[in-house]
């Protein structure tokens, strides 16, 4: 079982934006004590809002019902995206509208355990104290290109193939969810979620530094505010994160379980 306790945060910023299309939030499983749940979602195009609100609400309706006796963590990630995908065509089909949304899951286990998914360019970064050891792929035209060795120099200046996805739920084509564990999670472990709107303004070493020497809360705040000071007037886009981290049992934690237990026997 796991010897640290999770702190976890969120924050927001509307940017220079008429509406806040980011939506993110942190869930227990009432049925699987000791699991959590993130989610970010990145909503685009008209009525991308209620997109990414559809996310969020499929992840929690999903997770409520998730237990580890009957259902394993890969097979619920799937299960949000692939709802998530169906709730928003529906609804892009009884408005005439055509909403999109990114996603980003990450679900943390009590045996020490990671497993997140993505779809979009919402990112997750995975440290361990201020260093990255992993983050996701955004699924665009920029990357494709690259992966396929078909990156030449014009193109690579192209900042257009940068925000073009690939790669989204509630597009007429099917989505790809990128899945992606770590296990033997320890202290001073941290995951970052983010949406576009902030970690363009970021290299990965600024990241890992202001969630490895901040609480969850306060490097929201300063990371959200430094976007804000490093965008362009008036072009800032809506800037959502979600910080998890796995940080050391209080000794008075660990002296009261002791003692109680002692009580017990």
């Amino acid at each position: 079982m796991s010897q640290y306790k999770i702190e976890a945060g969120t924050g927001q910023h509307i940017g220079d934006r008429a509406e806040q299309q980011d939506r993110t939030a942190l869930f227990a499983a009432p049925k699987a004590p000791g699991y959590m749940l993130a989610v970010l979602a990145d909503g685009m195009g008209n009525q991308g809002a209620l997109a990414a609100e559809q996310v969020i609400n499929t992840a929690k309706q999903i997770f409520e019902r998730f237990s580890p006796l009957t259902d394993t963590v890969e097979d619920t990630l799937h299960t949000i995206a692939k709802e998530a995908d169906t709730v928003i065509k529906l609804s892009a089909m009884s408005s005439d509208k055509k909403p999109h949304s990114t996603l980003v899951l990450l679900i943390i286990t009590p045996e020490n355990s990671a497993i997140w998914a993505h779809v979009g360019d919402s990112r997750l970064y995975y440290f361990e104290g201020p260093n990255c050891v992993k983050r996701t792929t955004d699924h665009t035209y920029f990357e494709q290109l690259k992966a396929e060795n078909k990156l030449d120099e014009i193109k690579a200046k192209d900042p257009l193939l940068v925000n073009l996805l690939v790669n989204v739920l509630g597009s007429s084509s099917d989505y790809t969810l990128a899945i992606n564990r770590r296990d033997g999670l320890k202290i001073g472990d941290s995951f970052l979620l983010c949406s576009d709107g902030l970690w363009r303004y970021f290299n990965e070493a600024e990241l890992g530094a202001a969630v490895a020497m901040n609480t969850p809360r306060k490097a929201s705040e300063m990371l959200i505010a430094k976007a804000r000071e490093r965008a362009v007037n008036g072009k800032a886009d809506n800037c959502t994160l979600a910080i998890v981290k796995l940080v050391k049992v209080p000794k008075e934690v660990k002296d009261y379980t002791v003692k109680k237990m002692r009580r017990a026997v």
